[in-house]
């Protein structure tokens, strides 16, 4: 039986942010749930990044079926978590059932990678707390305000805690939480 990783989101989260892993470490051969705050239909969104804009833009992105309601997810049944980012941390690290899972994964060192806006959901719960972290350039008073090192590289490693700026850094974002991941979760024939 492979090992499973969670990924929680919600409408209007970066589509990239949330398939991009999805696909990626079902490839390496996890098993991957996705959960949000009910079992529905997601709706994603793609930011984007255009001239004369200050900031990114926001277009309507792909569909995705929710696996579990946070209320329906046991921590302890999965090895590692992904939190993608897009505007949804800014909604979702108001659910409670979201913490008290959130919770699970930093009380128990298990690994964590977040990208973007994700870390608004882990700073939520102090899992941000004496650490060294990227997220999206302008989350760096966030961070710093939850106890966090800012550092703007396209990603962080610390510990077992696997961060990155935005979908651009996908790539290294991915090869160092699989790093994480192959040390602390293999996946076995």
């Amino acid at each position: 039986m492979a090992p499973k990783i969670l990924i929680v989101t919600g409408d209007a989260a970066e589509s990239l942010e949330v398939l991009y892993p999805y696909q990626r470490l079902r490839e390496e051969g996890y098993e991957v749930h996705i959960a949000a705050p009910t079992r529905k239909t997601l709706r994603f969104v793609v930011h984007d990044f255009e001239p004369g804009f200050d900031t990114y833009t926001e277009k309507p992105g792909y569909t995705w079926p929710a696996d579990l309601a946070f209320s329906e997810v046991d921590a302890g049944d999965y090895v590692a978590l992904v939190v993608p980012g897009g505007r949804a941390p800014e909604y979702l690290r108001n659910d409670a059932e979201l913490r008290k899972l959130l919770k699970a994964f930093f009380d128990s060192d298990r690994p964590v990678a977040q990208i973007c806006h994700g870390p608004l959901m882990t700073a939520a719960v102090g899992g941000l707390t004496g650490r060294r972290v990227t997220a999206y350039p302008a989350l760096e008073l966030d961070m710093q305000t939850a106890g966090a090192a800012f550092e703007d590289h396209e990603v962080v490693v610390d510990g077992v805690l696997v961060s990155s700026r935005a979908w651009p850094d996908h790539s290294a974002w991915m090869r160092e939480f699989l790093k994480v991941l192959r040390t602390k979760a293999p996946v076995t024939a």
